[in-house]
């Protein structure tokens, strides 16, 4: 099994696929052609489930970062003898510059090894396991490097130096001396497709200063934040776009399936679909790290998706394939034993056929947010967006499985309440971009008043002073903190203020992190504990700089963010107990929520008087 720290990890993508290397130079998780296809490299998940390796045979101190506004990886490795450089990518395409980044992306992953000072030895170990590590493929030496055939992959790794073939592991020896450099390439395609190819050194080393360029010319037109913690924000806008499906305009919540939310527990799910709610807060995250550009795909990504499930007051699904595939039906892979032990290992993900009410309200609070960019919107996007407020007008009274996807029994989540008074407000002042009567539009606004008072009326506990996660309980819940984000309530309302004090009192660990709820009240049908969530720390964080609370906002915000890895990646959550990060990795949540307190903070520090908050627009 693997006992690789999920700190230990950094990400390359081409915006269709993802790889993640840990680092001592090996790629543990490897997916073509899609973020959610089977992985070629699954290391991460069970040692047998395929690797790749360029590493210094000797001992070695390790430093690394990405290369500047990009996501490449530069990794150095000092030994007793010398340094090489190891720099990593996924090949974006030569087309693929600006907007269009990733758009000719050829399923190629780089690796450049430079030796800057003294000599380097260094080993390769190729060990490619299609299909989650169910196929060991039959290696073959061709010129030029090392072809694998197994299943559907095909697969054809260049190399510069001969690699012995050993079975399905191919193995090999290199030395560097100073300003020496070599590539190698694995390049992927399907038994339909024009076969995977040796690549020459040449054609390799443009296609990575391809892609750096790439990388750079997306940053240069879309990343101008330059408030506090810059460099965090504007790396949290690059990981956001690099988990983004770029033929689609889906955006993954993360790149991989089943990192734990506890080590050795079973809260392990597959994150590498797009749900509404992650993608939605997702674009209202880029407008603050990165001008989002790709809002206007998105959102027709999301109309075709979801074409005809709002027919008849039908429930919205809440997440899809990133091909905008229904069914995410969850199957247990039973031979992989898991990161760290941590079992069952999923794929798919059994949430999709939840309801959860909230939905409509993170997605249009993202449309009026971004209605600026969405410009002049087509008949069958203006109607899906009408039918959500009408639906969460409908639905707003139902019990759901709400914002966490409890397993349990549905209930009256007040987040879910409140977002959907978040639809409704926002369609009302969408009103005319959406072409919406104005009965319709007057329809909403009554909802929406209904909406509010109920939740005023029935959210609140007098015994926890707070308000609560369910309609009738006197549990905690971190989401409430979204209400004054939203705009429900403000933060510097008593109730609201008592409600922030009773969440850093009583949801939070020893270090200062939220937990979104006691896992001890058995609201989610799972065994064992869990981590505290980063996303809900910086909400917390965000909270109180809207409150005008910017040094309490500071200190949150500082002890979350501290938790990113030397290059700035985030997981879902903290272990309370080692401080370790868990979950999927790197989590969209983590980093969209490092973007917003960031931006709330510069905002409150901006205006006098700490006033209640919101990106232009609403």
């Amino acid at each position: 099994m693997s006992t690789t720290p999920i700190a230990d990890l950094a990400l390359l993508s081409d915006r269709h696929s993802a790889a993640l290397v840990n680092r001592t130079g090996v790629v543990e998780w490897l997916s073509f052609p899609r973020f959610d296809s089977p992985s070629v490299c699954g290391r991460l998940l069970d040692d047998a489930a395929g690797h790749w390796a360029i590493t210094p045979t000797a001992s070695f101190d390790t430093a690394r970062h990405y290369q500047d506004r990009t996501m490449v990886l530069e990794t150095a490795f000092v030994t007793p003898t010398g340094r090489v450089e190891l720099v990593d990518a996924l090949a974006v395409g030569a087309a693929g510059v600006g907007h269009a980044l990733g758009a000719d992306a050829p399923h190629l992953l780089l690796r450049q090894a430079t030796c800057t000072a003294g000599t380097v030895e260094l080993a390769v170990s190729y060990a490619p396991r299609p299909e989650y590590g169910l196929i060991a493929p039959l290696l073959s030496p061709v010129e030029g490097g090392v072809s694998a055939r197994g299943g559907a992959e095909w697969l054809v790794l260049s190399s510069p130096v001969v690699l012995a073939v050993d079975g399905p592991t191919a193995t090999g020896t290199l030395t560097l001396e100073k300003g020496q450099s070599v590539l190698f390439g694995l390049h992927r395609s399907t038994l339909e497709q024009p076969p995977a190819r040796v690549w020459p050194q040449a054609e390799l080393r443009k296609s990575l200063e391809d892609t750096v360029a790439a990388w750079r010319s997306w940053s240069a037109l879309h990343q101008a934040y330059t408030g506090p913690w810059a460099d965090l924000v504007q790396t949290s806008g690059r990981v956001l776009q690099a988990l983004s499906y770029q033929p689609s305009g889906a955006i993954v919540a993360a790149p991989t399936t089943s990192l734990p939310e506890g080590v050795g527990g079973e809260r392990n799910w597959d994150y590498r679909y797009t749900w509404v709610r992650d993608a939605s807060f997702t674009m209202n995250a880029l407008w603050v790290a990165a001008c989002p550009d790709e809002a206007a795909d998105f959102f027709a990504f999301l109309t075709t998706a979801a074409a005809g499930s709002l027919v008849g007051g039908d429930a919205l699904q809440i997440m899809f394939g990133v091909g905008g595939e229904h069914d995410l039906s969850e199957r247990i892979l039973d031979h992989l034993a898991g990161w760290r032990g941590s079992r069952p290992v999923r794929v798919g993900n059994g949430a999709w056929r939840q309801q959860q009410v909230d939905v409509y309200g993170e997605l249009l609070d993202a449309a009026h947010t971004l209605r600026d960019q969405l410009g002049q919107l087509d008949d069958a996007t203006r109607a899906f967006l009408i039918a959500c407020a009408d639906v969460a007008a409908q639905r707003w009274r139902e019990a759901d499985q709400g914002i966490w996807e409890v397993r349990g029994e549905p209930r009256h989540f007040l987040y879910s309440k409140v977002m959907c008074w978040v639809a409704l407000d926002s369609a009302s002042r969408l009103a005319d971009l959406l072409g919406a009567e104005v009965s319709q539009a007057h329809r909403w606004g009554v909802t929406a008043a209904e909406i509010r008072a109920t939740v005023l009326e029935q959210g609140w506990s007098d015994k926890a002073q707070a308000f609560t996660q369910c309609f009738g309980s006197e549990d905690l819940d971190a989401s409430v903190l979204m209400m004054p984000i939203v705009g429900f309530l403000p933060s510097d309302d008593p109730r609201m203020r008592a409600t922030l004090q009773a969440v850093t009192d009583r949801l939070t660990d020893q270090r200062g992190l939220v937990y979104r709820y006691r896992t001890q009240a058995g609201l989610d049908g799972l065994a064992g504990e869990e981590g505290t969530f980063l996303l809900c720390t910086f909400w917390l964080a965000q909270a109180w700089a809207m409150a005008g609370e910017t040094g309490r906002a500071r200190t949150v915000f500082a002890r979350a963010a501290g938790y990113a890895n030397d290059v700035g990646l985030l997981a879902e959550e903290v272990d309370a107990t080692t401080g370790e990060l868990l979950g999927n990795f790197p989590q969209a949540f983590s980093h969209i929520g490092l973007v917003n307190a960031a931006w709330a903070i510069s905002e409150a520090e901006r205006v006098s008087g700490g006033r209640s908050l919101r990106p232009p627009g609403r």
